[in-house]
């Protein structure tokens, strides 16, 4: 457990070697994953997915996408492609790295090597990947199970973010499930659950 700017904890729940890493909620206004992570973990005590419901409880307490100390974590990571960005709701930290909670999940990451990695994030509906052909065949099979469209560019620049860094810099299978948001979290149930079961047996 890792506690952030304001005190509130990061928790990594089932740590392993080589496990599949799911991650909720690298923008506080987007609290879906953590909802659903959690729920999961409560029904399937068992799962062998490695998993890390909230990775920034300071903006969900918020309500913000960003953090605590006004950085997108999602632009915060040692990409290849980070830059330096302007002071708004984007932007990526004063260097690459700098935010307790992008450490905590670069160390997650360094630590158990995860075979392929699952983020959840809102509200494009739309199966999204970083890596080479595996991570592909991966987003097809989450969106076979949920329904929504594959789009391998997101359709805007992303410096700094955790699919450039995970996916594309380190090889690892990085799929972004971007969740309806229009969409109640109980009828997101069963559709994220199937995917989660899909991946303890991938």
């Amino acid at each position: 457990m890792t506690f952030t700017l304001s005190g509130n904890s990061i928790e990594l729940f089932k740590p392993s070697l080589r496990a599949i890493l799911v991650v909720g909620v690298f923008h506080g206004d987007e609290p879906q994953g953590d909802y659903l992570i959690r729920k999961y973990l409560k029904l399937y005590p068992d799962t062998n997915l490695m998993m890390v419901p909230c990775l920034n409880p300071d903006g969900m307490k918020m309500q913000t996408r960003i953090n605590a100390a006004g950085v997108d974590l999602n632009r915060n990571f040692p990409s290849s492609n980070w830059e330096i960005s302007e002071k708004n709701e984007y932007y990526g930290g004063d260097y690459p790295c700098s935010e307790i909670e992008t450490r905590f999940l670069v160390d997650t990451v360094e630590k158990y090597s995860p075979r392929a990695i699952l983020t959840l994030h809102a509200p494009y509906r739309l199966v999204n990947y970083d890596g080479d052909c595996e991570a592909e065949m991966l987003a097809y099979k989450i969106a076979k199970i949920i329904g929504y469209p594959v789009q391998k560019n997101i359709g805007y620049p992303t410096p700094g973010s955790f699919g450039t860094w995970a996916g594309i810099d380190n090889k690892i299978p990085v799929v972004t499930l971007e969740l309806d948001e229009k969409v109640s979290l109980l009828n997101l149930e069963k559709p994220v659950f199937g995917i989660f079961k899909m991946l303890e047996s991938y």
